[in-house]
């Protein structure tokens, strides 16, 4: 697991005495600095992106405005409807495609304390919705590496136990589980992880646990009985990829946990025009450069279409040869063209 030593640490002065901020502030230790609001600082001046290999503030906040927005419909798998809630902006980790470099003016880490009103907003959501709702954590910063500092885990999953036709899915890299294992597994409550061949992730994921570490972290989050999923997402194209990617599913067939994933989205490496070049300024000899780039369908910057939904079809026959079923096997983010 990967620990940041924060450079400063700012508190919002209305939730200094908030007891959700003074157990981050024991744990972290260091003095505080009292501001009005988080955004009079953060994100006010260009911070370069890669300037967080040097310093990194961490602040605390309240969140205000929108907590939950509507996913696209190709976010997750078709039919039913997809929200993913704001706890935190910013992640610790590195990885050389993440569209966070672009997204933001700065890579300072932002965690906001208010989820109960957060949880607040997803019961409203319940009731606008017939049926099963699905709830994702992890869209702006990674949903477990912090959460021995947070602590929210629990309130969260209390919501799952609440609702049974909410679904709430923790995406992350990180191997951070201590939390979760204070947990009892919940079939609506998904921990899905991020996963890249070896050789890829020691590329491109720069500062994240390494895929076996995170392959540990599902084997035990799968023994514990925990539902679990993964996300091959980005595929990055290099001539080596097929059998990458078989040499990945046999590893997770060996732990037996192919047949016990809730789902596998595959999803190519894709940039919006921004990010793309924010990409080849942080990372000009990355591989993520190596395949033909064309403006897509929605606007985003990936491979051609041929190209991609070859990719993407080769990884899925992999796949249910390594024993993951058919049906649970969705491409993210494609039109259906």
């Amino acid at each position: 697991m990967v620990t940041s030593v924060w450079n400063e640490v700012y508190v919002e002065e209305k939730i200094r005495n908030h007891p959700r901020v003074e157990s981050i502030l024991n744990k972290v230790q260091k003095a505080p600095v009292y501001i009005e609001s988080f955004d009079e600082i953060w994100g006010r001046s260009k911070k370069a992106y890669l300037q967080k290999r040097d310093t990194l503030n961490l602040f605390l906040a309240q969140k205000q405005g929108q907590l939950l927005k509507l996913a696209p419909d190709a976010y997750g798998s078709a039919g039913e409807p997809h929200y993913y809630f704001i706890h935190a902006y910013n992640c610790i980790y590195e990885c050389q495609y993440c569209y966070l470099q672009g997204y933001f003016n700065t890579p300072d880490i932002v965690l906001f304390i208010n989820h109960e009103e957060i949880i607040q907003e997803m019961e409203k959501a319940l009731l606008s919705h017939p049926g099963r709702v699905w709830f994702h954590a992890g869209e702006f910063s990674d949903s477990l590496a912090l959460t021995h500092l947070t602590g929210e885990l629990e309130l969260y999953h209390e919501f799952c136990q609440k609702y049974p036709e909410a679904i709430i899915e923790l995406r992350t890299k990180s191997v951070n589980i201590r939390e979760l294992e204070k947990l009892p597994p919940l079939p609506n409550f998904i921990v899905s992880f991020s996963l890249s061949p070896d050789e890829m992730a020691r590329r491109v994921d720069l500062k994240t646990p390494s895929t076996q570490g995170r392959l540990k972290a599902m084997d035990k989050l799968n023994q514990l009985g925990f539902k679990i999923a993964a996300h091959f997402d980005p595929i990055i194209y290099e001539d080596q990829f097929k059998s990458r990617y078989q040499e990945l599913l046999v590893q997770m067939n060996n732990l037996k946990i192919n047949e016990k994933l809730a789902y596998l989205s595959l999803g190519v490496v894709r940039f919006t025009k921004d990010v793309y070049r924010d990409a080849e300024r942080n990372y000009p000899d990355s591989v993520i450069h190596s395949g033909p780039m064309v403006k897509s369908f929605d606007g985003k910057v990936r491979y051609h279409r041929p190209m991609r939904m070859w990719i993407m079809s080769t990884i899925k026959e992999l796949a249910i040869q390594a024993k993951v079923k058919p049906e649970s096997i969705y491409l993210c983010m494609e039109d259906d063209a």
